[in-house]
């Protein structure tokens, strides 16, 4: 494929992945909409989930590199790590209708207990 060809085709990819991606507003609950949702949730994984395969690979790299440099101190290789793997590496239906947050940098453990705490108790069926 010729470079100006990819070049007229990226920004309309680039349009179409962002609206695949943006939160969607809610609307009635149906088979048709979950069905929208759920394909919606899947488009969006393919390129969501190896972006964050990529970064959270990136990381591991990152955190090595400071673990041998820190003289094997865990503790600077610690956060980079769950910044970098934790989070979440698939779209859902619950994320494009805005009812779930999506974290592409991971939390540290301590901080996602608490933010559960304060929420409440959850939900029936969670």
């Amino acid at each position: 494929m010729h470079l100006q060809a990819l070049r007229r085709r990226l920004p309309a990819t680039l349009l179409a992945s962002s609206l695949v991606i943006a939160p969607l507003p809610a609307a009635a609950e149906g088979p048709v909409a979950n069905l929208a949702y759920g394909a919606g949730s899947a488009l969006a994984s393919l390129v969501y989930g190896p972006a964050k395969i990529l970064y959270a690979l990136g990381g591991g790299v990152v955190a090595g590199f400071a673990y041998l440099f820190s003289g094997g101190d865990g503790a600077v290789a610690e956060p980079i790590i769950d910044a970098a793997m934790r989070g979440d590496y698939v779209i859902s239906p619950e994320q494009l209708t805005g009812d779930r947050d999506i974290h592409f940098i991971g939390r540290r453990r301590e901080y996602v207990d608490a933010a559960n705490v304060a929420a409440g108790p959850p939900e029936e069926g969670y």
